[in-house]
């Protein structure tokens, strides 16, 4: 039985380009984001070329909601051999200093709860594969840098810096807790825009989302290292 991918956050971009790639090589891809439209559009998609594919509605931010898909998802097209987390939080906060606080705990939901949530639920296929694997998606704004601070402060970013910031910490984390249950966990960091998925901006580069998606890959089949940047 073929292993499968679990795509959590689909959409255009990264997700596409990664549920496309893996596809490619053989797995079961089983796609998961809230609309349910867009994920049998998807479906069709990654049909067309040939991908066996499925569409499980659910909330990256609701442990219980993405346990459940995941769950629904090895029913389905069979065991996990690697989870995809390309699911994002924080956008549209605004100013550091004007924004509720409270709104700040929701960042959590997605760039950790969720990811947890989804973590554990796949963990004992991850385990049984040999070569599972955990692969995040993250962007540079959750880097310890002044000059990505400062740019962050100057877009009204607040949200998104947070929420990579402690999504990268997770990575090393999770990293740690499994090196030794042959469970490779990785994380791709996008330093610009994902061509499609937003205006272009002068200020930053403009990235292929196939390109990302060959750095996943090369980070699963490697599994030397866990973080890879580009752009």
């Amino acid at each position: 039985m073929p292993k499968t991918i679990v795509v959590v956050g689909y959409g255009p971009g990264v997700s596409t380009s990664v549920a496309e790639k893996f596809g490619a090589e053989g797995f079961s891809v089983a796609l998961v984001a809230r609309n349910p439209a867009k994920l049998a559009a998807g479906v069709e998609a990654m049909k067309a070329q040939g991908i066996t594919a499925g569409a499980f509605p659910a909330d990256a931010g609701d442990a219980a909601s993405i346990r459940g898909a995941i769950s629904k998802a090895r029913a389905a097209l069979g065991p996990i051999g690697v989870l995809h987390w390309n699911a994002i939080s924080g956008a549209g906060l605004g100013d550091l200093l004007a924004v509720d606080p409270t709104r700040l705990r929701g960042l959590f939901d997605v760039a950790l709860v969720g990811l947890v949530g989804a973590v554990q639920e796949a963990l004992p296929d991850l385990k049984a594969a040999g070569d599972g694997a955990i692969l995040v998606t993250n962007g540079a704004f959750g880097e310890l840098n002044p000059m990505i601070d400062a740019f962050a402060i100057s877009l009204g970013e607040v949200g998104v810096p947070l929420a990579n910031a402690a999504k990268a910490k997770l990575v090393g984390l999770l990293s740690t807790r499994l090196k030794n249950d042959g469970v490779y966990v990785g994380e791709v960091t996008i330093a610009g825009v994902v061509k499609g998925t937003a205006p272009d901006n002068p200020a930053l580069p403009t990235i292929e989302g196939a390109a990302i998606a060959d750095a996943f890959w090369r980070l699963y089949k490697a599994r030397d290292e866990i973080r890879a940047r580009i752009g």
